[in-house]
């Protein structure tokens, strides 16, 4: 094994524990940092991370290792791992030990413009690197007024937390499709279109209107685009998005045994047919959109490891890919205050997926087409282990 992949895999360890466990930092540092033009803020555009609420103080959206792997930052003051700021340098301690310095990430050139009618272009798209832009839609979701959010689920909260304060609105495709085109022209080749179940169900009626919009703007006809969406009663549904131009399709699980899904997400046991029907509709997507261009998620570390690897393998095997991201028991869900299994069990589920999509045959860029960030574990262990990295090649980290 290279002397770089060694390092590499190091810093994965320390990124997954990182993001786990949160990381400490006095606010008052991020003051040297130049939001404006330089580095990339976070922004609340459907859930918050960060194991505190801070509104009203702006934090950096995330860092680079030195080996270039990608690092959200997550506030949590409680941690053993801190940022430091020292000598104009920034650096990640673990128990006041510096482990390694970091680059914090750049700020996307579409963030300086607005739409037509005067919206911020960061409050429509989030940048999630790598050429990769994240729209959500509507920043709250109708279940709330059921009773019937997901029980890790924060968007209401993070909703009533953030939105007034940073200008967070519903989106309309014109907005969409103007921001798409501003982020497509500096680079960006990939969107994501998510956000909160809608009254009625009527999804698929706005996302036909967005892809047309995007369409319009960016004057592409493929432009790579994921819908993620509900599983819908009727299958047929699923059909539409395929020809109003999404490329591939996303409808996220979350639970894979069966108990335990009914009482974690007891609106889409409601609202898209119970698990049973989910799952026939992740493989009706799959003869729909391909092999490889549908995409689920496990909320990993709710349930048992087993039953999660378990409904990894059975989508894979289906042609869907599954990514098991580590449970966050965010601020204002129904499970605040819990614990998220220690990062070594995060850890060793990463490898274990990682293992099960590339025995499946899913390439990087099956990976990428499907996912909102191309910065997961997962996706860090095909660029560790094809050598995709920049540091590969003896570039600087980006």
């Amino acid at each position: 094994m290279s002397d770089i992949k060694k390092q590499l895999y190091k810093e994965l360890a320390v990124k997954n524990a990182a993001m786990v466990e949160g990381i400490k930092a006095d606010p008052k540092i991020f003051r040297h940092l130049d939001f404006s033009r330089k580095y990339q803020k976070q922004i609340h555009t459907l859930f918050e991370y960060d194991h505190h609420p801070h509104a009203g103080i702006n934090f950096p959206i995330g860092f680079n290792t030195p080996g270039g792997l990608k690092v959200d930052f997550r506030w949590d003051n409680s941690s053993k791992y801190e940022i430091k700021y020292e000598n104009d340098k920034y650096y990640l301690t673990e128990n006041e030990n510096e482990i390694f310095p970091i680059e914090f990430l750049s700020r996307p050139k579409y963030y300086d413009y607005k739409t037509s009618d005067g919206m911020e272009m960061s409050n429509v798209a989030t940048y999630n690197r790598e050429g990769t832009i994240f729209v959500a839609y509507s920043n709250e979701c109708a279940l709330k007024d059921k009773g019937l959010d997901c029980l890790f689920c924060n968007i209401n909260s993070t909703k009533d937390t953030y939105a007034e304060k940073e200008g967070i609105e519903w989106k309309y495709p014109k907005q969409i499709g103007e921001t798409a085109a501003a982020a497509y022209k500096n680079g960006a080749e990939h969107i994501t279109i998510s956000g909160g179940f809608i009254p009625e169900r009527r999804e698929v009626d706005y996302y036909i209107d967005v892809a047309e919009a995007i369409q319009e703007y960016t004057g592409l006809e493929d432009f790579n685009g994921t819908g993620v969406i509900g599983a819908p009663l009727d299958l047929n549904v699923i059909d539409k998005y395929r020809e109003a131009g999404y490329r591939t399709i996303a409808m996220n699980i979350e639970i894979w045994d069966k108990n335990i899904y009914k009482a974690i997400c007891p609106g889409k046991v409601e609202q898209c047919g119970g698990w049973d029907h989910w799952v026939k509709a992740l493989e009706h997507a799959a003869k729909v959109f391909g092999y490889g261009r549908v995409r689920s998620n496990i909320v990993a570390g709710i349930e048992p490891k087993s039953s999660t690897l378990e409904g990894v393998e059975y989508l894979a095997s289906k042609g869907v890919i599954c990514l098991a991201g580590a449970w966050c028991p965010n601020p204002g869900s129904a499970l605040e205050g819990h614990r998220t299994p220690e990062p070594e069990w995060h850890l060793d589920m990463a490898y274990k997926v990682y293992n099960i999509l590339k025995k499946a045959g899913f390439t990087y860029d099956q990976l990428y087409d499907c996912n909102a960030a191309p910065t997961t574990l997962c996706h860090d262990l095909y660029k560790i282990n094809d050598e995709l990295l920049p540091i590969f090649k003896g570039e600087l980290v980006s």
